[in-house]
């Protein structure tokens, strides 16, 4: 068995204002030269640097969110409060993947109003969206992301302010997720906990359902008879 890359800790902030259709996000295109999810729309975030982690006297979940506000700076020019950063979901690169990462995402509403710089280096272009318009533009095939945020972004869809969002999700429970890639002749499929093919890889193994299927340039979500003790990453 080949050896297995580490899992390097990284952080994302999905920095949120109230809108007048409800809340709003800032998404970030990046380079499409980049290896990483080149040409991809994605939330401000990187890896944990070593002195994120000495700002943080060690802790390192402290230090991700030192990160990801880091990282919200660099490539937007924008300054989320870490007292208000709230934590949504911890999710894992696959194991196949020859660059792994292990992110908390977090989301943060942006108390001032701040104008959005980005460098043009790596991120290539910005604009603030409605999330629920940032969905929809994702299932008609206009908008390119990767599964962990079309998940964060269908979690808060179901909000209508940036208070609501704080409200609920600082006292729910943080997923802690870590997908299973499976490709066959026709399609991309990522496994989640509780699907019948997670443990296997085998996307056509019989009963539960607990996956994002790639089908016409946008992610599909199934959750289908899976055990309760694996619920759903996109909460409705």
């Amino acid at each position: 068995m080949p050896d297995i890359p580490e899992a390097r800790p990284a952080a994302t902030v999905v920095l949120l204002r109230d809108g007048d259709r409800g809340m709003q996000t800032l998404l970030l295109k990046r380079n499409k030269a980049l290896l990483f999810a080149g040409g991809m729309w994605v939330f401000p975030g990187g890896a944990v640097d070593p002195e994120d982690i000495d700002a943080a006297g060690g802790d390192l979940v402290e230090a991700s969110r030192i990160a990801a506000a880091r990282e919200a700076r660099e490539e937007a020019g924008l300054s989320p409060h870490l007292e208000d950063m709230v934590l949504l979901s911890h999710w894992t690169t696959p194991v196949v993947e020859p660059k792994r990462f292990s992110t908390w995402i977090y989301a943060a509403p942006l108390l001032a109003d701040e104008d959005v710089v980005i460098d043009g280096g790596e991120i290539h272009d910005a604009r603030w969206v409605d999330v629920r318009q940032a969905v929809a533009e994702h299932e008609s095939g206009e908008l390119g992301i990767l599964p962990p945020t079309y998940v964060t972004l269908c979690t808060l869809a179901r909000y209508d302010t940036v208070a609501q969002m704080v409200a609920q999700e600082r006292h729910s429970e943080a997923p802690e997720v870590f997908p299973v890639f499976a490709r066959d002749a026709e399609q991309l499929t990522v496994m989640f906990r509780g699907d019948a093919g997670y443990h296997s890889g085998d996307i056509s193994t019989p009963g539960a359902r607990h996956r994002a299927t790639l089908v016409d340039r946008h992610w599909t979500y199934s959750y289908c008879d899976v055990d309760p003790a694996f619920p759903r990453l996109i909460r409705t």
